[in-house]
């Protein structure tokens, strides 16, 4: 059976990057669609109120150029009839009607203003629309009134609605422009959002293939020494002491293994955030001290001799068992690189209420282009892979240990003179 092989993973990064930014292309794409939509009918609710109050407001204008004549006027008869005649408003036409509905200015009116005035001398007011044959609507409004001379008329505006389609049209041209421009700027910027965002992920995928490979590597190693070592000791009879030596080199093994095992555990605890940390008041000079008195077997075995320098009484609140670990590894490490027949140095002492722990060593040093990278999982310079048997974990996580009890961790070193580690943890007090 045939497996079908999965694109790589820059691949499918860039098609999530794509299908990313198309998803915030179309959110926004529908969210200006809703909000234009929902514009678009205020402003044309608005628009189309205006033109009811234009018509409105003609009709109010013949209404007070009648006044207007009629007090200009000794004679009453009429005057109605010649202001209408002489207004004249742009875009609309006026009428001038009896209460029965027919026309007095001009003498012709159509049936549907007619009737429409009709409604209005009954009614006070009255609105209609009415649709010509080319399409366009027209729109009229007609009021009652009662003129000086004591005759009731009908005053009457009408306008074509198509001034209301010009400024609709008008306004969606302006508002598609403006959704187009900022669909595109959107897809431009949520391009780059989306990349921003992506990196991290991508280097996250990154960092894991990276620790994937290198634990794999790792663990490769001891594992193959243990199952090369055991199939030459199957392979023929040995005396009891070639028997016991197999044993140990096994063991030896057995026991990197799972030191690494321990460790990539710790730290896959530590990613998911399942490492439970106690919070006690503790005192830095009594761990310290404890981790010295396990680490001074192996610089014994090495060669190295380990001194306890300033000790003070320095209180810090965190886990114990975690602290001394930190302890070790630094001790470890400093004794592991420090030639036989120098010394490893550790002191703690208290500045200010906050501990700090110092272990300094003369041994082989870190090359100054590698500093950056000693807290980097899996990371041995040359010299240290040649001299070491580590798998490169131990500083990150007594990095980890630092940061989660809130200290920091300094390194200064010099290659061929030694290498100065310093733990600074927060003020008992500050905390």
């Amino acid at each position: 059976m045939t497996r079908t092989a999965r694109p790589p993973m820059g691949r499918e990064l860039r098609h999530l990057r794509l299908r990313l930014t198309a998803w915030y292309a179309g959110t926004l794409g529908v969210i200006v669609l809703l909000l234009g939509s929902g514009l678009f009918f205020v402003i044309r609710d608005r628009i189309s109120q205006q033109l009811n109050a234009s018509l409105r407001s003609a009709v109010t204008a013949i209404v007070y150029a009648a006044d207007i004549r009629a007090m200009e006027r000794t004679r009453a008869h009429g005057m109605a009839i010649d202001a209408v005649a002489e207004l004249r408003i742009p875009d609309r036409e006026l009428y001038l009607l009896d209460t029965t509905g027919a026309p007095i200015i001009p003498n012709d009116a159509a049936s549907w203003i007619r009737a429409a005035a009709h409604r209005a001398a009954t009614h006070d007011s009255a609105s209609a629309k009415h649709k010509v044959i080319e399409g366009h609507i027209l729109r009229l409004y007609a009021r009652r009134f009662t003129a000086r001379d004591g005759h009731m008329y009908v005053a009457a505006a009408m306008a074509d609605q198509i001034e209301l389609e010009d400024q609709y049209a008008a306004l969606i041209v302006a508002f598609s422009a403006t959704a187009f421009t900022a669909l595109i700027l959107f897809a431009g910027v949520g391009s780059f959002l989306t990349q921003k965002s992506i990196e991290p992920v991508e280097q996250t995928m990154t960092s894991m293939r990276r620790f994937m490979a290198d634990a794999a590597h790792e663990l490769r190693t001891p594992l193959t020494v243990l199952r090369t070592r055991a199939e030459v000791t199957l392979q023929r009879a040995y005396t009891a002491e070639e028997y016991q030596d197999a044993l140990r080199t096994i063991e030896r093994e057995a026991q990197h293994l799972g030191k690494i095992v321990e460790d990539l555990l710790l730290l896959a605890r530590t990613d998911a955030g399942e490492r439970p940390i106690a919070r006690e008041r503790l005192f830095l000079d009594d761990i310290a001290l404890d981790a010295a008195n396990a680490a001074r077997s192996i610089a014994e075995r090495r060669g190295v001799t380990l001194e306890v320098g300033a000790f003070d009484e320095a209180a810090v609140i965190g886990d114990a068992v975690l602290i001394r670990q930190l302890v070790l590894i630094l001790l470890d490490n400093a004794i592991k690189f420090t030639p036989a027949g120098n010394t490893v140095r550790m002191s703690v002492t208290s500045e200010d209420g906050a501990a700090l722990l110092r272990v300094d060593d003369h041994g082989i040093g870190i090359p100054a282009d590698q500093l950056s990278h000693v807290f980097e999982r899996f990371f041995r310079g040359d010299t240290a892979r040649i001299r070491s048997d580590g798998a490169g974990l131990g500083l990150s996580i007594a990095q980890w240990i630092a940061e989660a009890h809130r200290a920091t961790i300094e390194i200064q070193s010099t290659p061929g003179e030694g290498t100065q580690v310093a733990v600074r943890f927060l003020s008992v007090l500050a905390r």
